[in-house]
């Protein structure tokens, strides 16, 4: 089977992290993609600096079957518009009580900022335990919230160690904020604790903002989230 391959695109107004995810047929030491079709991806929270998501698909010469979003506030839905200009067939893909985000600017922050910013209506609705499948890649959707009220997590499937992309719930060394409307420092911990943290140690997290990480290390040192309270 065909190796996923991860890139990060990192929007710099806000820091954000927009992931690609895709199987790749060409072997990593293999850049030169001229002469092959594009190969299916996805694309995780696309925000600002839309020309810098484009340029990174095209390097990497794929099409994005489907935009996932892990939460609704505009830093991480900004680009979804600029994105469907060029993959107009792409579902959007959220957690069901973060779709009113989607097109209202005051619910995804953005009005706030004086920037208002909406995206389409959503396609698909996800709930805890979902499966999804696209561009060949089979994940399981966990609601964490505490963040937003529908925050939801991506494990992918059938791959170790295991990969999982958590939107703005565990940082390296931090947590999301919970001081944004809807949020809940309550939910969001009880959240990290019974389903991130029960994963294996190994397990790679590729968070929303900054660095990747591992469970097993914040287990050990996350100051605003220890392994037990």
């Amino acid at each position: 089977m065909n190796e996923p391959r991860i890139v990060s695109v990192i929007s710099r107004a806000f820091q954000e992290n927009a992931y690609l995810l895709w199987r790749s047929r060409v072997p990593s030491s293999d850049g030169d993609a001229r002469g092959r079709p594009p190969q299916p991806a996805v694309l995780f929270d696309p925000g600002e600096e839309v020309d810098r998501i484009l340029a990174a698909i095209a390097a990497e010469n794929l099409t994005i079957e489907a935009i996932l979003l892990t939460h609704g506030h505009c830093d991480h839905i900004a680009g979804i518009r600029g994105i469907l200009r060029a993959f107009p067939h792409a579902p959007i893909v959220i957690g069901r009580n973060d779709a009113a985000m989607l097109t209202d600017p005051w619910l995804n922050l953005s009005a706030i900022l004086d920037c208002p910013v909406t995206a389409p209506e959503a396609d698909r609705l996800l709930a805890e335990g979902d499966r999804i499948e696209y561009a060949g890649l089979a994940f399981e959707v966990r609601e964490l919230p505490g963040h937003s009220p529908g925050s939801v997590i991506y494990r992918l499937l059938d791959h170790e160690p295991v990969w999982v992309i958590s939107g703005d719930t565990l940082f390296a060394g931090s947590v999301g904020r919970t001081d944004f409307p809807g949020g809940s420092a309550a939910q969001l911990f009880a959240g990290i604790r019974n389903i991130l943290y029960t994963l294996p140690d190994d397990t790679r997290v590729f968070p929303g903002h900054g660095l990747e990480t591992r469970v097993g290390v914040e287990k050990r040192t996350n100051p605003y989230c220890p392994a037990e309270s």
